[in-house]
C-alpha cells in the first residue's frame, strides 16, 4: 500500500512546524511565504494552492486572511512599500545637513534594493499589470518623493513646484542607479555606488539658492 500524500496542515491555528500564531503573526508568516512564491514564479504563475503548502496552512486558512490572489499580492506590495517609505523617512530625520540627508537617502534606496530581494522585485520588476497593483507601486514612489519635497521645500526657499521637481529627481535617480547596480551584480562596493549617486545629486542640488551655503561648510 502506498504511503499518503503530505498535506498543508487544515489547523487554522498551527502553521510551519505546527505552532500556533497569533493572528498578526500569521499574517506576517503568509505574507512572507507569498512574497517568496511571486518573486519566483511571478504573479501569474503563482497560485493560492502553491503559496499555502509554502507556508505550511490549508487553503482555506489561507483565504480566511486574503479572499482573492489579487489582494495577497496587494498586501504584499504593501508591506514591501510601507518599509521602503519608512526607511527613507528615516533616513531623511537622521541629521539636519542637507548633504548628509542626500547621503542618507540615497543609501537608503541602495539597502533597501540591495537587502529587501523581494521588495524590490515586486515594487519595481512586477509582471502584475493591475490598476490596483499600480496605483500601490506609484504610491510607494510618491510617498519618498513626498518625504523629500517637504525638506527640499522647507530648506531652499523654492516655489513648490521646482521643489517637487528636485525631491522627484533625487528619488527617481535613487532607484534607477541602485537598480542599475544589483542589476548589473554589483559591479563596485555599495558604499562607492552611494557615494557616485550622491555627489552627483549633491551637485545639482548644491546649487539650489539656499542650500548653496552648505556646499563651502561641507567640503
Amino acid at each position: 500500500m502506498s504511503s499518503p500524500t503530505p498535506q498543508a496542515s487544515t489547523s487554522t491555528g498551527s502553521g510551519r512546524g505546527g505552532t500556533r500564531l497569533p493572528r498578526s503573526a500569521r499574517r506576517r508568516q503568509l505574507l512572507d511565504a507569498a512574497s517568496e512564491i511571486f518573486v519566483e514564479r511571478g504573479y501569474h504563475s503563482a497560485g493560492m494552492d502553491e503559496i499555502a503548502i509554502h507556508a505550511g496552512v490549508s487553503k482555506p486558512v489561507l483565504y480566511q486572511h486574503f479572499p482573492s490572489k489579487l489582494d495577497l499580492y496587494i498586501a504584499v506590495v504593501d508591506s514591501h512599500a510601507e518599509k521602503l517609505v519608512a526607511d527613507v523617512n528615516r533616513a531623511l530625520l537622521t541629521t539636519s545637513d542637507n548633504r548628509m540627508r542626500v547621503q542618507a537617502a540615497v543609501a537608503a534606496f541602495f539597502d533597501f534594493i540591495d537587502d529587501d530581494n523581494s521588495g524590490y522585485r515586486l515594487i519595481f520588476a512586477s509582471d502584475a499589470l493591475d490598476p490596483a497593483v499600480i496605483r500601490r507601486v506609484e504610491g510607494a514612489t510618491e510617498a519618498c518623493v513626498d518625504a523629500v519635497y517637504g525638506l527640499v521645500l522647507q530648506d531652499s526657499g523654492m516655489d513648490p513646484y521646482r521643489a517637487r521637481m528636485l525631491a522627484a529627481g533625487l528619488v527617481g535617480a535613487s532607484v534607477v542607479n541602485a537598480r542599475y547596480w544589483v542589476d548589473a551584480s554589483r559591479p563596485v562596493d555599495k558604499a562607492s555606488a552611494v557615494d557616485t549617486t550622491a555627489a552627483l545629486l549633491w551637485g545639482g542640488l548644491a546649487g539650489v539658492p539656499k542650500l548653496q551655503g552648505e556646499t563651502a561648510d561641507a567640503e
